[in-house]
């Protein structure tokens, strides 16, 4: 990559706890966010979910914002405001010069759905996916644009990758990227109905797995050159090295047999990189559970890396899959796992199947971590790869 960028804040919400310290400590102590359903209203309850513990009215008496918004628009703002403060970047003291103005992109799906659904027949005027986004941004005040990604569970990964694209272009010296997403019926109801959602919490690259826990959340982080960083005084937590995003259109929602989309998605963030395949030294994998995700992503991992394949893992296990927001949130999680020299051990795993690779399972051990990818791969193979490393 020409434009050496950094992350200089991140913010993140999600079933494991509010903010990296409480996502950390989770982490680290092998605890799950994976239960019953608490606060979404549906029929369908018996299928376990990773749900943000907080309803929305306590979530408004954290930010300020009003409860009656989209769950969404209050969990962004909650993770965002958490990412601002730790880049050192006052809302009330932002002043924006021409070329110098500091955007927002967040990747959604269900936007306000939430409102809709409580409203039926009626519509919501922030049900749509840009609404949320919008939202957020004019809540805090500190943006001077902002736009929304909806390419289903790689948006907050590409949005990552569109803020950035706009870094090196010299569009902004500073962006904050990432994405949110609330539960909704219409989630429950979809994944249903592709029978690809476990009443078991779900085991990634088990040969009993079932499916995906669905989940929810929202993380953010503040994306700015080495140059901005620098005039600002501010400590980078690792920078992005490296980025890959294909679409092998093998099918409406399942992966090939071969992984190509994936394959091709890693092989392009490691050449952006410059790093050969052994010089990473974890996949967060997108591993969602599902039989089809988890033996797809596993050959593409054997074609990229061979015999040699680094620890692996899927958070997802702990998180539930967030869908929209989960390349956001599991970009924070490599972060804290980079800085802390950990590597989170798979959850739920124990039996072995030939068609997967078999995961990374010792909570205890001790690592660096130099180089990291963390895949997020969405309907329709649109699939994404980001690297990110030590400083």
């Amino acid at each position: 990559m020409s434009e050496e960028i950094l992350i200089t804040g991140a913010g993140v919400v999600g079933a494991l706890g509010v903010g990296k310290a409480d996502t950390l400590a989770s982490l680290r102590e092998g605890r799950s966010g994976i239960g019953p359903i608490r606060y979404l209203e549906t029929s369908l309850r018996d299928f376990p979910v990773g749900e943000v513990p907080l309803s929305n009215e306590e979530i408004a008496s954290r930010t300020g914002a009003p409860s009656s918004w989209p769950r969404t628009t209050l969990l962004s703002i909650l993770a965002l405001q958490e990412a601002l403060a730790q880049a050192g970047i006052s809302p009330e003291g932002e002043t924006f010069s021409s070329g110098k103005d500091m955007l927002l992109i967040s990747g959604t799906t269900v936007g306000g759905m939430d409102l809709t659904e409580k409203q039926f027949p009626h519509y919501s005027l922030n049900h749509g996916c840009g609404a949320s986004t919008d939202l957020a941004a004019l809540y805090l005040g500190c943006f001077a644009d902002a736009t929304t990604l909806s390419t289903a569970c790689s948006s907050a990964a590409n949005a990552i990758v569109f803020g950035a694209n706009l870094l090196r272009s010299g569009r902004c010296s500073r962006i904050v990227v990432g994405g949110s997403e609330s539960l909704s019926n219409y989630h429950l109801n979809g994944f249903n109905s592709l029978m690809i959602l476990d009443r078991e919490p779900c085991r990634p690259f088990d040969a009993t797995r079932a499916g995906l826990n669905l989940g929810e959340g929202a993380a953010y982080l503040v994306l700015e050159t080495a140059e901005s960083a620098k005039e600002r005084g501010v400590k980078a937590m690792g920078r992005l090295s490296g980025f890959g995003n294909a679409c092998d259109a093998f099918h409406q929602t399942a992966s090939s047999e071969n992984g190509e989309g994936a394959y091709l998605a890693m092989t392009k963030a490691l050449k952006m990189a410059a790093l050969e395949p052994g010089a990473i030294d974890y996949v967060n994998a997108h591993g969602t559970g599902t039989p089809n995700n988890d033996a797809s992503e596993s050959a593409a991992l054997r074609r990229i890396f061979g015999d040699d394949i680094p620890p692996v893992s899927s958070t997802k296990a702990v998180t539930g899959h967030t869908t929209s927001a989960s390349g956001s949130i599991e970009a924070v999680i490599c972060l804290l796992a980079m800085q802390e020299g950990f590597i989170p051990a798979q959850q739920n795993w124990k039996t072995p199947d030939p068609a997967c690779v078999v995961p990374f399972t010792d909570a205890a051990a001790k690592r660096r971590i130099r180089n990291v990818i963390s895949n997020a791969f969405g309907f329709g193979g649109n699939d994404t790869s980001l690297i990110f490393s030590c400083l």
